[in-house]
């Protein structure tokens, strides 16, 4: 079982036990219930509330996952208590309600903050862009990092992370729906390299070979769909997003295209912005973001190639290339625009995605403690072969544990069972025969008395 979240499966093990005896819900459930551009939070989020001022600011433990709002324009503090030996992630989904109006001033910034109010980490403000303005999830993040020689942000002690909303104008003043994630990771044993690569593979490799295969995206981090290197088939309709994940280790690489396929209608409409194509490392910062247009006919927007998964590359000054930090699962989001709809017909459009994950893995930095959130593992690599979610994944774990243990719970019953019969046949075979008894009636004492 992956370390990543054995203590979530289980506590699911330890509330599962009943399970054994009810019909469990199937994965897509909560698709079917959202509809189109819904974004299902992780189940197990912790509701939370962001405060104006540092001396306010919630806690947040590491592995935990929260729920919040922001207001527009809104500035909200959460509070970090680190030690001097491990790196901390923390990330903000932020969920427009499907409908409203966003424009380009539109944004979300992630900051890590020390006791004097210095930035640890600014972090990357993402927004939705100037051809592509329609509500889909966006995601950043910012961290406090161990680093060789800096006295900046290193010791233990309390941090800030400041979330920050931009607003337009003429967008829609409604609150955003929030999921905040605190992650860890180890720091080294030794001081290692301190310079990003310089030179590495940039040639794009040969398509995927077979055929498209069909898989259905999810609808956010929490529920995003296995994949491996491949051609994967699937559908979107106007205003949805969905979300796909694939394990990359240290050392790999990974490519990736979608295809919008044609449609028989609309024939001489145009829509610029019509597809949003993102990439995400495993802390949830934003890798890539590609913008593809639509006229009706067949379309495909690529990632640029990026650099192999390595420690060092934290080290680079480039957006993009130093996100490419963390082992882990990778996340793709597709989101369409919901003037597709409006000029060619609400209604699934096809999807192809081209998958290739390339170069052998290396090992990992040399961690002075073993890494929960960030790696790859075997039941990674099963659960992208399956077309796993992580919900489905864990969901998986904890049945498989409910039943070993329910298996076992049996066994020692039987085992209990077949000891005190043998222990009772032993007890009853040791004892002495009870003579029997005579009537009074009759008789005398016997002889010899």
């Amino acid at each position: 079982m992956s370390q990543r979240n054995r203590g979530r499966r289980l506590r699911g093990a330890l509330a599962g036990t009943a399970a054994l005896c009810v019909v469990v819900g199937l994965p897509g459930q909560a698709l079917a219930a959202g509809g189109p551009g819904s974004y299902v939070f992780d189940t197990e989020a912790e509701a939370t509330r962001g405060a104006a001022t540092t001396a306010d600011a919630p806690a947040l433990k590491a592995g935990a996952t929260y729920k919040d709002s922001i207001e527009p324009k809104g500035k909200q503090y959460y509070r970090l208590d680190l030690d001097a030996k491990t790196n901390a992630y923390v990330s903000a989904v932020a969920v427009p309600k499907a409908g409203t109006k966003v424009k380009y001033g539109d944004d979300l910034k992630v900051s890590v903050l020390d006791r004097n109010n210095s930035s640890c980490d600014s972090g990357d403000s993402v927004s939705f862009g100037s051809s592509a303005e329609f509500p889909r999830p966006l995601s950043t993040y910012a961290a406090r990092l161990l680093k060789e020689g800096s006295s900046s942000c290193q010791k233990a002690g309390a941090y800030y992370v400041l979330v920050e909303r931009g607003s337009s104008a003429t967008s829609t003043p409604e609150d955003w729906e929030l999921e905040i994630r605190y992650q860890s990771e180890p720091g080294l044993k030794a001081a290692g390299p301190t310079e990003a690569p310089e030179s590495w593979p940039s040639a794009s490799p040969a398509p995927p070979t077979g055929g498209p295969q069909p898989r259905k995206g999810g609808t956010g981090f929490n529920d995003a769909t296995g994949l491996t290197s491949g051609e994967w088939r699937d559908e979107i309709k106007p205003g949805q997003s969905l979300f796909y994940r694939v394990p990359v280790d240290w050392g790999q690489q990974i490519f990736s295209d979608v295809d919008l396929h044609s449609t028989d209608g609309g024939k001489n409409a145009y829509v610029g912005g019509a597809l949003d194509f993102a990439l995400y490392n495993p802390a949830r910062g934003l890798v890539q973001d590609e913008s593809g247009t639509y006229d009706g006919k067949q379309k495909s927007t690529s990632m640029d190639p990026l650099r192999p998964v390595a420690y060092e590359n934290r080290f680079d000054s480039g957006s993009g290339d130093k996100d490419m930090q963390l082992a882990g699962w990778y996340y793709l989001r597709v989101s369409m625009n919901p003037k597709v709809g409006q000029a060619f017909g609400e209604k699934p459009y096809g999807l192809t995605l081209r998958v290739n994950v390339t170069g052998q893995k290396q090992a990992g930095p040399d961690y002075a403690a073993p890494s929960t959130d960030f790696g790859v593992t075997e039941d990674d690599r099963e659960a992208a072969s399956s077309g796993q979610s992580g919900s489905a994944a864990e969901q998986s774990s904890t049945m498989k544990t409910v039943a070993a243990a329910g298996i076992g719970a049996g066994t020692v019953l039987v085992l209990g069972l077949a000891v005190w019969m043998l222990v009772a046949r032993r007890k009853a075979s040791a004892e002495p025969p009870v003579p029997p008894q005579q009537s009074q009636q009759g008789f005398g004492p016997p002889t010899g008395w």
